[in-house]
């Protein structure tokens, strides 16, 4: 496999990085974060150094608002992002979203009207999204995938941060604990309604296979 570069222009330690790994830790929660995964060294560099010209605090500025405009470019080769929505008219709830591994794209789709999932309306979509994007991954025999989302259950329902006291919650939890066993799963979580393309397009698809496209879930 040829030798990556990763180049984090803002995040909480900016530098050039070997490997996704540690990258990752520079960048993931850290708002505005920017960076790049790139084949050559000088192509890394030449990325860092585009910010000549601007102080530090300048480039933090530049970062904070590139957070609020919803700028967010991933670099993981696998990843997904995924929405929930709810027909309040209709009772039924679902997820839209997609998976992408290695630049072949996976579309997400489905819904429910399960008396008890219907209960937490959107929510019931956003962990149902989540887990057919962990199970899309396992189909495919991927060893890892990072899941961006907007709603903060579901990262914290996952690693167990949040008290699960629905059932749906629980079985995305029992989901999420036994996958996490076998695929390595990470979170990335983006502001909703911000232009963030991945996440505009999976709240497209949300609204649609709940049949309110067009409309704020």
């Amino acid at each position: 496999m040829a030798k990556k570069f990763y180049a984090i222009r803002a995040g909480r330690v900016p530098g050039i990085y070997t490997t996704w790994d540690e990258a990752k830790k520079q960048v993931t929660g850290f708002k505005g974060a920017e960076y790049k995964g790139f084949e050559s060294e000088e192509e890394a560099e030449a990325f860092m150094k585009a910010t000549s010209g601007f102080s530090a605090g300048e480039v933090l500025l530049k970062a904070a608002a590139a957070s609020e405009t919803g700028t967010i470019h991933p670099t993981e080769e696998i990843y997904a992002f995924t929405d929930g929505s709810f027909n309040t008219k209709t009772g039924v709830y679902g997820y839209g979203g997609f998976l992408m591994d290695h630049g072949t794209k996976y579309e997400l789709t489905g819904s429910g009207n399960d008396p008890e999932m219907a209960s937490m309306r959107n929510v019931a979509g956003e962990i149902e999204g989540a887990m057919a994007a962990v199970a899309k991954a396992a189909t495919l025999h991927l060893p890892e995938v990072t899941i961006y989302y907007d709603y903060a259950g579901i990262e914290k329902w996952a690693t167990g941060e949040w008290k699960r006291n629905k059932t749906g919650t629980q079985a995305y939890y029992g989901f999420m604990s036994r996958a996490m066993q076998t695929i390595k799963v990470s979170f990335v979580k983006v502001k909703g309604h911000s232009g963030v393309e991945g996440n505009e397009e999976a709240d497209r698809l949300a609204k649609q296979v709940v049949g309110i496209e067009g409309q704020v879930k």
